[in-house]
């Protein structure tokens, strides 16, 4: 009998996902969606939103406006690792890889305080502190196993009315994304999108449609056993 290979143990990362809508206040709000590459490891070829892993450096970051109240009760809730970043760490992660993937910045006039870092420095020269409060914990989810990456996603609504500067000006994001556009939501469902994208976009409609969200969704892939829960 051949000897049994145990798959490798494939660890948890956080991380913080922005989904940006504009024109909410007509019929037909539109979303700002990428496309990952077709070498990505991670969900190759997919159209998703901005966002990405929390770095170290997000704890450190001074918010010029920090989240809501409400929503930092929720994101400390059901900590899936014993260093699980604070809420506020997650908002700020959330706007790094929104401003790393599409250029765009949400902040509020501001100095940074001491040392500044290197992913922030941009914010920095633009007289930018980042802020949060326009963000709305809309839903988490931990990757199932089997998967060559893990993460323990949260996913954040946000106005983009609160972005400084031009919304179609994307020259200043990284190559992490590529057909970056603003889209439909009715048509955004028409990509090729991973399934948690389909839920959260599903989720984000409902929202932006009844107003109310009296608990966040959460799919908890992280232990033997899938588990539905919500966040209240």
């Amino acid at each position: 009998m051949a000897d049994t290979v145990d798959a490798p143990v494939v660890p948890i990362r956080d991380a913080a996902t922005i989904v940006l809508v504009r024109d909410t206040q007509t019929d037909t709000p539109r979303v700002l969606m990428g496309q990952r590459g077709a070498g990505a490891v991670f969900m190759p070829s997919k159209y998703v939103f901005p966002g990405g892993a929390v770095d170290p450096s997000d704890a450190h970051v001074t918010l010029g406006r920090p989240l809501p109240e409400q929503e930092v009760r929720r994101l400390a809730q059901l900590p899936v690792t014993e260093t699980a970043p604070s809420p506020q760490t997650m908002a700020a992660a959330a706007l790094r890889e929104l401003w790393e993937e599409s250029g765009l910045m949400l902040g509020c006039p501001g100095d940074w305080p001491g040392n500044i870092a290197p992913d922030w420095a941009d914010f920095a020269k633009a007289g930018l502190l980042p802020a949060a409060d326009g963000l709305r914990f809309l839903f988490r989810a931990v990757t199932p196993k089997g998967r060559p990456r893990r993460f323990d996603a949260r996913f954040f609504l946000a106005d983009a009315s609160g972005v400084a500067g031009d919304l179609d000006d994307f020259s200043r994001a990284t190559d992490e994304l590529s057909h970056l556009h603003w889209i439909e939501l009715a048509e955004a469902r028409k990509l090729d999108l991973p399934f948690i994208t389909e839920v959260v976009l599903a989720e984000a409609e409902a929202i932006l449609r009844e107003g109310g969200q009296e608990s966040v969704p959460f799919f908890d892939n992280s232990g033997a056993e899938s588990i539905f829960r919500r966040i209240a």
